[in-house]
């Protein structure tokens, strides 16, 4: 038998042995990340763009599918992309932020490969590094049903997704330069819907359809209140999450959360406005797109609806009606009300309280008195290669202290396999929303006031729903249980992008004793080095 003959009957092997392995599927993107011009607020400014667009392309995706992204970039200054919500099973490697990678250079590439796995739902991704979610560089991303795992809604006529937000007119380096200077960002400009100003998109329904509409807080600074004119939303999920399918006029969205709902096209056949407005601010800015029947003899010509304002017990309520439908199957076909979160002890209980403060004359915000600063080195990289000084573990304390603000690379270490109980104590008066990637927690409870011991007698412990990113009002608390499953380094941060930025986070590194790939991936072939690391 020839070589190539020989050589075409191994290729042959190897071919079925992968197809009879029945490997997950995979999907490939090629981003190139550039600057260019946009107009979000109606003038010219300098926005990122993936491939030519803002918001960038869609990511679709299933259950369990491998993606692999090669992301180009093109723009004159270091850059990275993180997945808001994707949970990285396994694999903090991926997860892009600071901590746990080093940035794309300039002029260089770096081909992301991560799993969505285990899970379903509504996300985005966006630039973590350097302010760059000021000047765009976010987009959708989608994880939907395996086709043999029942959803519990019949399938809609159309998925449309919805990246709504806070924006300035003031490039990033601009609004950057602001916060290095020691100063706090002014309030925005104005409000947009993927990308544009008011009325610059329509969403075309056939009338008696229903349709998805899969909404985003992409914002930097505000929360936001959705709602369409003259038709009720069904919510159907929470950031992977099916819930009972209660009916809303209007839908609070915090920074950096995601929600599903069912919008039937039930109205007489004309034009109706989607509005997004600012909560709790004393200005209110208001931001319109439009629903567009098919049949429609007539544009909108009405004044948009109103909506909530500064009323912080009428998002409280809304925020606890929020449920888990029990019965619905998951990114798995057992019921979602299978995991009794409220029957397993909590190993641990961590109080982090939100602060400001004046550090070296510039403002800073923190978390129970640490503010954040960023090493020379990813603190992933730092505890792969055991480089010391980098980072010290338990650099930040489990509960409020109460002491000024002060620097710190800060880390906290916690076992796999912990339950936690984690407490957001916000005694400041202006909302506050919590991001922890890597995972999701059940949150069971929220309330004004201090938070106690006796403050558990009142936690939901059978139906919440479990979520990646959670409010706390002024003057309240916001309690979750939070599995720590998932081994790695992983962000926990405020998503107000300038407290953010200002210190306002810190990384929880997840061990365990066994070191196995069992529990988490090697490190990539292929993983960009920096810092302290170089040469490892």
């Amino acid at each position: 038998m020839s070589y190539s003959r020989i050589l075409n009957s191994l290729l042959l092997v190897v071919l079925l042995v992968t197809c009879a392995s029945g490997e997950d599927p995979y999907r490939f993107y090629t981003w190139n990340v550039t600057y260019g011009d946009i107009y979000p607020l109606g003038m010219k400014q300098q926005g990122i763009l993936i491939n030519g667009q803002f918001p960038g392309p869609q990511i679709e995706s299933v259950t369990n599918d491998n993606l692999i992204l090669h992301v180009f970039n093109s723009l004159d200054e270091p850059f990275l992309i993180s997945w808001n919500g994707v949970q990285q099973r396994r694999n903090s490697w991926q997860d892009g932020v600071y901590g746990t990678n080093c940035p794309i250079p300039p002029g260089k590439n770096f081909t992301y490969v991560l799993q969505v796995k285990d899970q379903i739902g509504s996300y985005f991704y966006f630039p973590s590094l350097a302010f760059h979610k000021a000047a765009g560089g976010y987009g959708g991303f989608k994880i939907a049903s395996r086709s043999v795992i029942p959803v519990p809604f019949p399938p809609p006529a159309g998925d449309f997704t919805i990246l709504a937000g806070d924006w300035y007119k003031r490039n990033h380096t601009d609004l950057r330069a602001i916060l290095d200077g020691g100063s706090d960002l002014p309030f925005p400009d104005g409000l947009i819907i993927n990308g544009r100003g008011s009325n610059a998109y329509a969403f075309t329904v056939d009338q008696g359809k229903t349709y998805r509409f899969r909404i985003s807080n992409v914002g930097l600074t505000t929360s936001i209140n959705f709602r369409i004119q003259g038709h009720k939303m069904l919510l159907v999920e929470v950031e992977g999450i099916h819930t009972l399918q209660n009916t809303y006029d209007s839908l609070d969205i915090h920074l950096g959360q995601s929600y599903s709902v069912l919008v039937t096209a039930d109205q007489p056949p004309q034009d109706y406005y989607i509005v997004v407005s600012t909560r709790f601010t004393s200005q209110v800015l208001t931001a319109t797109s439009i629903l567009h029947y098919s049949n429609s003899p007539t544009s909108v010509s009405s004044p948009p609806p109103g909506g909530p304002t500064t009323q912080i017990d009428w998002s409280l309520d809304q925020a606890r009606s929020l449920r888990r439908n029990l019965t619905a199957s998951g990114p798995r076909p057992n019921p979602q009300g299978s995991y009794h979160y409220g029957l397993i002890n909590t190993t641990r209980t961590v109080r982090l309280q939100n602060s400001a403060g004046i550090i070296n004359g510039k403002q800073r915000y923190a978390v129970n008195s640490v503010s954040f600063i960023p090493a020379d080195t990813p603190l992933k990289l730092a505890d792969y290669f055991k480089i010391p000084g980098v980072f010290n573990l338990g650099s930040i304390p489990e509960n409020p202290t109460g002491s000024d603000c002060y620097l710190q690379t800060s880390v906290m270490a916690a076992d796999f396999r912990g339950y936690a109980e984690i407490v957001f104590e916000n005694p400041e008066d202006t909302v506050q929303s919590w991001h922890v990637d890597g995972h999701h927690f059940y949150v069971v409870g929220m309330d004004g006031g201090q938070w106690s011991t006796s403050s558990r007698s009142n936690y939901n412990l059978r139906d919440t729903i479990s979520r990646c990113t959670v409010q706390v009002y002024p003057k309240s608390w916001t309690a979750v249980y939070m599995p720590l499953d998932n081994v790695g380094m992983w962000n926990v941060r405020s998503e107000n992008w300038a407290r953010q930025y200002l210190g306002q986070q810190f990384y929880i590194g997840v061990y365990s004793p066994a070191n196995s790939w069992r529990d988490e991936y090697p490190i990539p072939s292929n993983a960009l080095l920096c810092g302290r690391a170089i040469g490892h």
